[in-house]
């Protein structure tokens, strides 16, 4: 039984987390700090601009996933890059994402708990 609800909660979070093509890894602030700092990578940060001002991870872009120009912004990037995306706890973060694959970018990164666990695992922000 345990087997079955295992592979059941496996599945389930796979389906959440690829759609159009494109498939979204969900990190720990560890492994997306690791990733962030890939060369190439894109770090992508979809809070709001006044949150994005009151410390974000060094490198980040911002585009607010909430902002009703979300998607012309996003159709500007390069879809074949690898984006490390992220926000205050994950929600908007994974809202983007998906919209990103929807939009056909295949490489995409998701900080798991976002910022708020970034910073609570000692991890600094930058306010430039």
């Amino acid at each position: 039984m345990k087997k079955i609800i295992l592979g059941l909660v496996a599945a389930l979070t796979l389906t959440a987390c690829s759609s159009g093509g494109g498939a979204v890894t969900n990190l720990s602030a560890a492994e997306f700090s690791t990733k962030s700092q890939e060369a190439g990578v894109v770090t992508l940060d979809v809070r709001t601009p006044g949150e994005f001002m009151t410390g974000h991870i060094a490198g980040a872009i911002n585009i607010d996933v909430e902002a009703t120009t979300f998607d012309s912004e996003i159709a500007k990037l390069d879809k074949t890059k690898t984006y490390a995306v992220y926000c205050h706890s994950g929600r908007r973060s994974g809202i983007a994402t998906e919209s990103m694959a929807k939009a056909g970018f295949t490489s995409l990164f998701n900080l798991s708990n976002g910022v708020a666990d970034w910073i609570a695992q000692g991890m600094p922000l930058v306010t430039t």
